[in-house]
């Protein structure tokens, strides 16, 4: 959320941005509400005013034995509208925070303009040699040889998009979670193990509500959802708490299963791993200081990257465009891995910075050492990473020529065996 004195002092700004994000502008219905609002508060601030006078007139007038009734029926009067405009704020002050939950956040001067996937600029490909011998399969078609995936049942048992991971396919997933996780210890991350639902409230702070409701499966008698991410749980840790300074940057890495409805999703896109709505993840999430937050989105992509590398997968780095980048992001990266056997590329990590966006509508916030002024942080997230595309991308890029599946090297201390197959 931002903040109503940036939209009032820097209005072109928002529009600019708000308009770069392709989102609707509400800014004048916003402004004229805050306008109401100051107004309506300075007549109050007047009337308490002569209130408090009143009240003085009145102790006097008692003390030397006069009549204070006329003051105190004029009193009344003031306490009724107090009373009444007390109402108004109510309910131009619910309208406002209704309207301000609508505003996308900023983005970044260094975040180009476009409207399309197409104007995301490319900051980084690897140079990994994939050229092979013989022609190689996308991912479904070796799962199946091998069995190792059942969608049929998987559709029996749930419905389209909830696959069975079967025998080896199922430890080397749990061998990537479990290296992912290594990893980001490794590099100072404290890991946990969040809730897999949320309510409203969380929700809401993390930017889901009221911008991707239909993304999100929910649990209607209880009021709660599940998550589509890690970030929810994990960035509603504080919510509602100030920070120790000294502690900034506070990084956290979880590992959960995601539920993504990913309403209107058809076609050859949604074959096989490339787009579930339950898959596994780890997240990586970062509370830092402002003006640290655009370093520490750096060493979060690099995190991510790390483990690209690591897994010798051809990968390239996107930076997104404005109208591409999403509601609730200042600047994001997207990365995404080579597809060997369907010949295209597939996003497996997000990492973005939200500023105080986030840290706003949970009320985060540290005491500045300096100024001794309560400041919002800012909050970070990345994908370290989406298992199912990452998974697709190491079954076709280390397929045989006999169809079986060699391990990546940095994952076969996780696992018994060396090859599927």
């Amino acid at each position: 959320m931002l903040d109503i004195k940036t939209i009032r002092e820097e209005t072109v700004k928002v529009r600019a941005g708000i308009k770069a994000k392709n989102e609707v502008d509400n800014l004048n219905e916003i402004l004229e509400l805050d306008e109401t609002r100051r107004k309506i508060i300075q007549q109050v601030e007047k009337l308490k005013s002569e209130r408090n006078s009143a009240s003085a007139q009145v102790a006097k007038l008692k003390q030397s034995g006069e009549s204070a009734d006329d003051i105190i029926s004029k009193m009344n009067n003031v306490k009724i509208s107090i009373q009444e405009f007390d109402g108004e704020l109510r309910v131009i002050d619910k309208k406002l925070e209704e309207l301000l939950l609508t505003v996308p956040n900023i983005p970044h001067e260094s975040v180009p303009i476009g409207n399309s996937p197409e104007e995301n600029k490319i900051v980084f490909e690897s140079k990994i040699n994939l050229e092979s011998k013989f022609t190689l399969k996308p991912h479904w078609e070796i799962a199946e040889k091998l069995n190792l995936i059942d969608f049929e049942r998987g559709s029996k048992v749930t419905g389209a998009g909830f696959p069975f991971y079967l025998s080896k396919l199922a430890m080397l997933q749990r061998a990537l979670i479990n290296f992912f996780l290594d990893s980001a210890n490794l590099k100072g991350y404290q890991e946990i193990l969040p809730p897999i639902v949320v309510n409203e409230a969380s929700a809401r702070g993390t930017g889901q509500i009221p911008d991707k409701e239909d993304l999100m499966y929910t649990v209607e008698r209880d009021e709660l959802y599940l998550i589509p991410t890690a970030e929810v749980p994990v960035s509603n840790f504080y919510r509602d708490e100030i920070i120790d300074e000294k502690k900034l940057p506070i990084k956290f890495s979880a590992y959960t299963p995601c539920f993504r409805r990913e309403a209107g999703s058809y076609g050859k896109d949604v074959r096989g791993l490339n787009r579930l709505h339950q898959f596994d993840k780890v997240e990586l999430v970062k509370f830092t200081l402002p003006e640290k937050s655009y370093e520490e989105l750096e060493t979060l992509r690099s995190d991510a990257e790390d483990l690209l590398n690591k897994l010798r997968l051809k990968y390239r780095v996107l930076l997104m465009c404005t109208g591409d980048m999403g509601f609730t992001q200042t600047k994001k990266y997207d990365l995404e891995v080579w597809s060997q056997g369907q010949q295209k590329w597939l996003e497996v990590s997000s990492c973005s910075n939200f500023e105080n966006f986030q840290s706003r509508r949970m009320n985060i916030r540290f005491r500045n050492s300096i100024t001794q002024k309560m400041e919002f942080v800012h909050t970070l997230n990345g994908s370290a990473l989406a298992l199912p595309r990452v998974m697709a991308a190491v079954i076709e890029q280390y397929q045989t020529e006999d169809g079986k599946i060699k391990i990546p090297d940095v994952i076969q201390k996780y696992l018994p065996f060396n090859i599927i197959g």
